[in-house]
């Protein structure tokens, strides 16, 4: 693939949130001309960056596919939008001549529980037509595991294209807001409960991260393959509660809550946003091997708490209830 220059070129598919403004942000400081190519439906954190160009268009459209790639010219494409296979195969052909292109599948597109997961080895998701075509959660690994299956069909035929597989994404700039609601609790309360025994274990990529290995699957990735990205030092759901209260520069007690103490309060341990039964856990190592690095969790929830507390996020959406909590708390005094 490429061999960065100052006058490399990069188009983002998106660009505007989460990960993909993380991925501005990265390939800006690694040299490149940065093109964002997006409907306009979202702020836009660099309009005012007269170093970032932007496309106004439909990715589902193929003549504004092609129009975003005439205009930027683009060395390496990064996808950070396409969430049906369809969108993998425009994007492929329309693509077909750059140095690099990378899809961002997910960790959920692994069809079989295994620790760790591993590229080339564990099974992907089945991907019916129907869910092909569904937008719904449900479908999403399947749809993801498909879009892999796209860029594999593509390298044979001598496209230059790879796929990241990043788990659960957390940092600045999260919309999704299921580490707010974790953020939020250590910032407003004493004691945080969590369920179970805190130690199960869901894999977490911090996004500069993501944005980074972007980039450099990009760069020097094996077209046809696939790398996972996610923290080097894993954490269980009780340690990442830790890890935030020393970020926050703050003291919790953490309160673990089975299921019968979950139930008096009509809750289940599912209830809580990142509780996962069974360990998610992605080996690493293939992307390490292209000289990629995390950051160390400590430094990377320091950051996140900081711009937690500069937004309005509070993930509330993902809330099961203080008041329930508090059933479930009065309950284990009791005890």
């Amino acid at each position: 693939m490429s061999d960065t220059s100052d006058s490399d070129s990069a188009l983002v598919v998106g660009g505007t949130r989460f990960i993909g403004r993380h991925v501005v942000d990265d390939l800006l400081e690694n040299g490149y001309e940065v093109t964002i190519f997006n409907r306009g439906n979202h702020e836009n954190p660099f309009a005012d960056d007269d170093r970032v160009g932007r496309v106004e268009g439909d990715r589902t459209n193929r003549a504004d596919l092609e129009r975003a790639r005439d205009e930027a010219e683009p060395n390496i494409v990064v996808d950070c939008v396409a969430y049906k296979p369809e969108d993998v195969e425009a994007a492929v052909d329309v693509f077909a001549d750059v140095d690099g292109y990378v899809y961002i599948s997910s960790g959920s597109a692994y069809g079989s529980e295994e620790i760790p997961k591993r590229e080339g080895v564990t099974e992907l998701c089945d991907c019916t037509p129907e869910q092909a075509e569904d937008d719904s959660a449900e479908s999403y690994g399947p749809r993801k595991a498909e879009g892999d299956r796209v860029i594999f069909e593509a390298a044979e035929r001598g496209v230059n294209a790879t796929s990241v597989r990043p788990c659960i994404v957390y940092g600045p700039h999260d919309y999704t807001e299921r580490l707010d609601y974790w953020l939020d609790r250590v910032d407003n309360y004493d004691r945080v409960v969590v369920p179970g025994d805190g130690t199960n274990i869901w894999h977490r990529a911090y996004v500069e991260d993501v944005a980074s290995a972007l980039r450099i699957v990009a760069e020097s990735g094996e077209p046809g393959e696939a790398y996972n990205v996610g923290d080097q030092r894993l954490v269980t759901l009780e340690e990442m509660v830790e890890v935030v209260a020393d970020a926050a520069d703050t003291e919790i007690e953490v309160v673990h809550a089975g299921e019968r103490e979950l139930a008096a309060a009509d809750l289940e341990p599912t209830d809580f946003v990142l509780y996962r039964p069974y360990p998610h856990v992605l080996d690493t190592n293939k992307l390490a091997s292209l000289g990629w690095e995390s950051t160390p969790v400590d430094e990377a929830m320091r950051r996140t708490v900081k711009e937690h507390r500069e937004s309005d996020r509070d993930g509330s959406e993902h809330d099961p209830g203080r008041d329930a909590e508090e059933r479930v708390l009065g309950v284990l005094d009791t005890i």
